[in-house]
């Protein structure tokens, strides 16, 4: 899993009928040290409803298949989760 920030969207009218339904969101990886954008990006589904701007835990590969809403989809990423604090090293460097 990673951690990322949703830093927008992307939108699809053709698509694999696997994908019908699904929010698609970009999301930048972060820091994990000061939660400040490190480089890579991944587009992925969103599965809780996060919004542009929020901190999110993603999963990926054939673990972005597995959660209730992405069984059985076209999906190699998916935002399992929108993180409200982050502690690392003992000292909090994410509050929501």
């Amino acid at each position: 899993m990673t951690l990322g920030r949703v830093v927008g969207t992307v939108v699809a009218t053709q698509k694999d009928p696997g994908l019908t339904g699904f929010k698609l969101q970009i999301v930048q990886s972060v820091d994990l040290s000061t939660m400040e954008p490190s480089s890579g990006f991944v587009v992925a589904v969103d599965a809780v409803g996060a919004g542009e701007g929020e901190i999110v835990l993603c999963c990926s590969g054939s673990s972005a298949r597995m959660t209730g809403t992405t069984q059985e989809a076209p999906v190699d990423a998916v935002i399992v989760a929108i993180v409200d604090s982050a502690e690392f090293s003992g000292k909090t460097v994410y509050e929501k």
